[in-house]
């Protein structure tokens, strides 16, 4: 049986995963409706999504994945906050220092980044870790 830990993590996942849908889901009753059509052999409740929403349950296995696919997103991340992709580098392994010596261009991004409000600088960061989990956690 899941943690409240566990299931609120689960919470924070899913609510990234449909921020980052095509379709709008602002509702648990929209986000029943939607998957109900993906998933019609079981459908489920507005309560039951909203409980989803809440962090107070976690869907079964076989509901993660229909949210996966839907989604566009890794089943082990879904349910585990884990990736299943392989990483590039081994692990332990340093980069080169050709690897995190910046570039000119880099440079001068950096430079721009910090001329920024503070507000604005936060919006950007905020993008580039967006950008940054798509390797990691969405497919390819």
């Amino acid at each position: 049986m899941p943690t409240v830990d566990e299931k609120q993590a689960f919470t924070s996942r899913l609510k990234q995963a449909l921020k980052r849908s095509p379709k709008k889901i602002e509702a648990a009753s929209q986000l029943a409706t939607q998957f109900n059509l993906r998933h019609p052999a079981e459908p489920i409740t507005p309560q039951a999504a909203q409980k989803w929403l809440s962090g107070t349950a976690r869907p079964t296995v076989d509901k993660i994945k229909t949210l996966a696919e839907w989604l566009d997103v890794s089943e082990q991340w879904l349910r585990y906050g884990v990736t299943d992709m392989k990483r590039s580098r081994p692990k332990g392994a340093k980069p080169s220092d050709e690897a995190i010596r910046p570039t000119a261009e880099e440079l001068e991004l950096i430079r721009r980044l910090r001329q920024l409000s503070a507000y604005r600088r936060q919006l950007v960061e905020g993008v580039i870790e967006q950008f940054a989990m798509d390797g990691e956690i969405w497919k390819e």
